[in-house]
């Protein structure tokens, strides 16, 4: 059965290719909300390469699981969790880019952490409930806000204004004891003014063993509306607490009992708050001009907790003691339980402003960012404390602090059929850094890097369903904190992305087919292995390249069905790699770029049993890849194929509700065990032979939950 569908699906992919609707493609009437995230978002005529989002595509299977899993069926998407059911960490991966070069915003605000470059989706559990629509650009795409894109960005606008009041109520449960409630609510709109909100707590076992999540969050929103004013201010958060995971499983402990989790410690967990704080001010001032102010200030601060059993006392400042051995000889170790902290700061500025007539859409966009961000480690308990140490005492210091100012002119002129695009980014980014790290190494920077990013690009109206489309597109990166503490001279790394696209859209089909050659200069590429608190290792790569084809469509078949699908072929390459073998340097050649499979396709097949019932079944292929650069088979992750089922059926005008809708969504129909997501090491064995050395190879995995469901039902009135 499982090869069978498997052949369909392979079938149906080279006939039709994804997008999730027609709206994907075509993009809908701007309203004034949009005008927010404008500057940054592309439409269908544009050169550059994307897919439009909105709510109601993934709100049936909005059940607890992270954004990024929602958005898993997109074009050359591969999605990761650490507990391995979707809720806790999660990561998405755009063409085999990871997640720190993948530009995140919330209203044209960063989301990226601006040291570690990562974007940390369990800090904000149930966001996807408060997002009314994004767009994925893939390749460098427009110029946005914060650290450059590197291969995709994800811009994200929150929920618009209602006219109406309205109250919404949601509750779902599934496996591994998963509970998820939200309530939403509007007062609709009272003289131009609305106010509105979110509060959410989803709880989950995790498929890993101890792999907890209890998380809390909540989204207030008031806004002032007229035919020219938008102002919204917005708060939103998140409190998240969940058992570690990230340490993964090896190949015999996934051989054994694929579910265990090595960490023993009861509180072995990851505590942590984060607080958003946004002001927007959209004005039009005519018909061809408007104006946009955007304030935000993000406070974040929280711990992991970890027990250390025998652990040197020479890396804790001299605040625990040494045990002793039965003759009263000093040891060097004790057990400790220790916290690393984090508390930041975010502060940014943006602002732009539009002219647009009939011909001429000119966009001028600023955007200032400050960051400060402190480190330390707490001693919070420990076997023996030294003469001078006391719980609580802080055996590590060390902070950070970034600005990041930007300045980007869109000009999009359109003649003829023909519509010329052209994007100039300046960029100036100043990292300095003081204390110790966690290994209690001085790091002392004050790194400057100043960024030019050109982008231009040509669109051909062939008809009024179809253009063809050309770009090319430069950016450049720095590295983040982690890079620098593992090599002080580790370059910026840049890329010059080359596109070429056909779209075409009428009432039954939308198809988007895009070619595209990434081209990297020390690129910044997962080594596969991770530092002791579980943040992956890059390393400069020299030259490499991308070289990729993408076919995405939606096809309405009849009144019945509708196929949404996507296929994306890509070669990833490193020119060479040269690195330390049983002893010696080697040059291993042309190599993979590591987590960057060739072939990821996904399916949507969808049967509209009747005006307010569905069934839906959603296939997701990704084809083997590498977790090193060197082509290790034992860094081999094998390639995988997953089918999910996922039913609604809503109820309209009932006695007391609006509406009372239920939903279904059993994943990993056909009970698949894999692993979308691991890490590689190596280190050199030279004690069991003394005349040579030996390079032994390591490898993690977080293995994915095998059948599991979730089901929910929302009532609103």
């Amino acid at each position: 059965m499982k090869k069978l569908l498997l052949t369909v699906f392979i079938i149906s992919n080279l006939s039709f290719s994804q997008q999730q609707t027609m709206d994907t493609l075509q993009g809908t009437p701007q309203n004034l909300n949009e005008v927010i995230v404008k500057a940054l978002r592309a439409k269908f005529s544009s050169p550059i390469t994307f897919s439009n989002v909105k709510r109601e595509q993934y709100e049936k299977r909005n059940l607890g699981q992270d954004l990024p899993i929602l958005l898993k069926y997109l074009p050359s998407v591969v999605t990761t969790s650490d507990a391995g059911a979707g809720i806790g960490y999660t990561g998405i991966r755009v063409r085999g880019v990871s997640p720190q070069a993948t530009n995140i915003t919330i209203n044209g605000i960063p989301f990226n952490d601006a040291e570690s470059h990562g974007t940390y989706w369990v800090n904000l559990p149930d966001f996807s409930s408060s997002v009314e629509s994004l767009q994925l650009q893939r390749g460098v795409g427009t110029s946005t806000n914060g650290s450059g894109a590197f291969g995709a960005s994800i811009n994200i606008l929150t929920d618009s204004f209602s006219e109406n009041p309205f109250t919404e109520i949601s509750s779902s449960f599934g496996s591994y004891n998963t509970f998820k409630n939200t309530i939403k609510f509007s007062t609709g709109l009272i003289n131009n003014f609305e106010l509105s909100g979110r509060l959410s707590k989803i709880n989950s076992d995790g498929y890993v063993d101890r792999a907890f999540s209890d998380l809390k969050s909540y989204f207030i929103q008031g806004s002032y509306s007229d035919e020219n004013t938008l102002i919204k201010a917005l708060t939103f958060g998140g409190h998240e607490r969940g058992y570690q995971a990230w340490f993964g499983v090896t190949s015999d402990q996934i051989k054994e009992n694929r579910r265990q989790n090595p960490y023993t410690y009861e509180n072995e967990i990851d505590n942590y708050k984060q607080d958003h704080f946004q002001l927007h001010w959209n004005e039009t001032i005519d018909d061809n001009w408007s104006t946009n102010l955007s304030l935000n200030y993000t406070d974040g601060r929280g711990y992991f907790e970890q027990y250390r059993e025998d652990d040197s006392v020479d890396g804790y400042s001299g605040i625990v003691g040494s045990d002793l051995d039965s003759n009263g000889n000093i040891l060097g170790t004790t057990d400790i339980i220790r916290r690393r902290w984090l508390d930041n700061d975010f502060y940014v500025l943006n602002f732009s402003t539009n002219y647009k007539s009939d011909n001429l859409d000119f966009i001028f966009n600023g955007s200032f960012s400050d960051y400060d961000g402190d480190h330390f480690g707490e001693v919070i308990w420990a076997r023996t404390f030294s003469a001078d140490g006391k719980i609580r005492d802080r055996y590590y210091n060390g902070n950070g602090k970034k600005n990041d100012l930007s300045f980007f002119t869109k000009v999009v002129y359109s003649i003829n059929n023909f519509e010329l695009f052209g994007d100039l980014q300046f960029r100036n980014v100043k990292y300095t850094t003081s204390g110790t790290t966690s290994d209690l190494i001085e790091m002392l920077l004050n790194k400057k890097h100043n960024f030019f990013n050109p982008k231009f690009g040509v669109s051909y109206k062939l008809n009024s369903n179809s253009i063809l489309y050309s770009s090319y597109s430069r950016a450049n990166r720095e590295p983040n904190r982690t890079d620098y503490e593992n090599n002080n001279n580790v370059k910026s790394e840049q890329l010059d992305d080359f596109e070429i696209g056909w779209r075409y859209r009428n009432e039954n089909i939308t198809l988007n087919v895009n070619s595209y050659l990434m081209i990297y200069n020390d690129q910044l590429v997962l080594t596969g292995t991770l530092d002791d608190v579980g943040n992956p290792i890059r390393n400069n790569s020299g030259s490499s390249h991308r070289l990729g084809l993408e076919i995405e469509s939606f096809y309405s078949i009849n009144n019945l069905f509708d196929l949404n699908t996507s296929l994306s072929f890509s070669s990833n390459k490193n020119k060479s790699i040269i690195s330390n073998f049983n002893g010696q340097l080697v040059d291993f050649g042309n190599t993979n770029i590591s987590f960057s499979p060739d072939f990821v396709a996904s399916n949507a097949l969808i049967y509209a049993i009747s005006d307010n019932s569905s069934l839906s079944l959603l296939s997701k292929y990704v084809g083997k890849q590498y977790m090193s650069n060197t082509d290790s088979e034992f860094s081999l992750l094998n390639s995988y194929f997953v089918n999910d089922l996922n039913f609604s059926h809503a109820f309209d005008n009932t006695y007391v509700f609006d509406s009372i809708t239920f939903s279904l969504l059993v994943n990993n129909v056909f009970n698949v065990e894999y692993v979308s997501n691991g890490y590689y090491y190596t280190y050199d064995d030279t004690w069991s032979d003394p005349n040579r050395v030996t390079t032994i190879e390591g490898t993690g995995y977080y293995p994915q939950a095998t059948r599991n469901f979730l089901a929910g039902i929302q009532l609103r009135f």
